[in-house]
């Protein structure tokens, strides 16, 4: 009788282990063809922003640099342009 009890007990296990393997291939197929709702894009869009964080910042400072520059320079070309105008209206005589 305990070979036959053990042959059970093989079996027994040898469903279960079935069993679990089919569970988990069962909720691995679910979860991989569940709908994403926007808040998981969401997530995953700030995920990537967190771990890039430090680039984003030297890339803003850059921008507000290379901003700034053309800002100065633009305000140089109109400081010009008044003085030229300014200039000009007086050759004419106004």
């Amino acid at each position: 009788m305990d070979s036959e009890m053990v042959m059970n007990d093989r079996r027994n296990k040898a469903i279960w282990i079935g069993v679990a393997v089919g569970t988990a291939v069962g909720l691995g197929i679910a979860f991989s063809r569940r709908k994403r709702s926007p808040w998981d894009s969401a997530r995953a869009v700030t995920k990537r922003v967190a771990n890039r964080s430090a680039d984003i910042s030297e890339i803003a400072r850059e921008m507000v640099e290379r901003v700034r520059t053309i800002y100065d320079e633009g305000r140089k070309v109109v400081d010009d342009a008044g003085e030229l105008w300014i200039h000009g209206r007086k050759l004419v005589g106004y």
